[in-house]
């Protein structure tokens, strides 16, 4: 017998031994686990330039690395509001998600008012702060004091159906005010903000993000910023009517161009699971991501302090049952309004 007759004999015992060893070992239906859970996982993050997309692969590899049988990766997509249909879908199993638009979803308002989408938190990740950006030379002009300021300004909200045009939806909304009507309205995203910006086509814009995005730092590199306060009276009337939103300070040299201290706002992120996971493996990924989060730190250091296990008492909606089995084996208590 020829080697390469030989070859093709043995590749077709082996394949025969595989196949039966398959038939003897893994579950009835292809590609998933024993839990009956998928062996592969999307996450759905946001676009290559913001934080999510790097945070979502450090879980990627913290899975890969620590979750037995289960092979995860990274998605790019347009955000928040696209992550939690992409769930609905089924064609993601993990979404990183700003808390309001997850409570939206959970509670079919806004943008998911057509039917609603019943996922459930297995992390709560750290804040992202609401950045109302204009520049320094603009501001010279228009005396951009106050939130309310921008009104009849050319503004934009955010790339269409993104989570940062949600936010800003919800405070105008909050102030009484129509992103349709009081502004001269574009839908940009962050780096066509900024470059709309640069070359006076807007007069500012929002970004929902964690402090020092990349995007703001490459904007302040050639114009200095001008960022826009959200006044005591602004923030009281939206946190009244959005309890999910807080305040917060962008402390002065955060940027190079911004000197004093800043309020805003700020929102919580979340990893939203399908509920149907099961809660071994909602435990799993628990697990495997708290018990790593220094992986994920690495990519996004501003936001170590936020990842323990207490702030999942910052969820938007209810928790899995798999994270709050590991919370609870780590002692800590969970509040009775977010267990399914």
């Amino acid at each position: 017998m020829g080697r390469q007759s030989r070859r093709a004999g043995l590749g077709i015992a082996l394949g025969l031994v595989t196949l039966l060893t398959a038939a003897c070992t893994q579950p009835a239906e292809a590609g998933k686990s024993a839990s009956g859970d998928p062996s592969t996982m999307s996450i759905a993050t946001g676009t290559t330039t913001g934080i999510y997309y790097p945070v979502g692969g450090a879980m990627a590899e913290v899975i890969n690395g620590k979750v037995k049988g289960l092979k995860a990766s990274a998605e790019a997509t347009g955000g928040s509001v696209e992550n939690l249909r992409l769930i609905a879908a089924g064609e993601s199993e993990m979404a990183i998600a700003q808390s309001d638009v997850v409570h939206q979803a959970h509670h079919g308002k806004g943008e998911f008012s057509d039917k609603p989408i019943k996922t459930q938190s297995l992390m709560v990740l750290y804040p992202n702060v609401y950045h109302t950006v204009s520049l320094e030379s603009v501001d010279k002009k228009l005396a951009l004091d106050c939130f309310s300021d921008i009104k009849g300004k050319r503004f934009s909200v955010g790339a269409p159906g993104s989570g940062n045009e949600l936010a800003t939806d919800l405070v105008f909304g909050a102030l009484g005010m129509s992103p349709d009507k009081d502004i001269r309205r574009q839908r940009y995203a962050y780096a066509e903000t900024g470059r709309a910006l640069r070359e006076g086509q807007l007069d500012a814009g929002s970004w929902v993000v964690g402090e020092g995005h990349g995007s703001l730092r490459e904007l302040e590199a050639t114009d200095p910023l001008h960022l826009i306060p959200v006044c005591e009276s602004e923030l009281r009337r939206i946190t009244e009517k959005y309890p999910f939103y807080t305040p917060h300070t962008i402390k002065g040299g955060t940027y190079s161009t911004v000197k004093d201290d800043l309020p805003t706002l700020a929102l919580w992120n979340v990893v939203s699971v399908p509920a149907d996971m099961s809660e071994e493996r909602g435990y799993e990924l628990a697990r495997a991501l708290y018990e790593n989060v220094s992986s994920i730190n690495k990519v996004y250091e501003a936001g170590s302090d936020y990842l323990v296990l207490k702030n999942l008492a910052k969820s938007p909606v209810p928790l899995h049952p798999g994270v709050i089995r590991y919370a609870e084996e780590k002692g800590v208590e969970i509040p009775d309004e977010l267990r399914p």
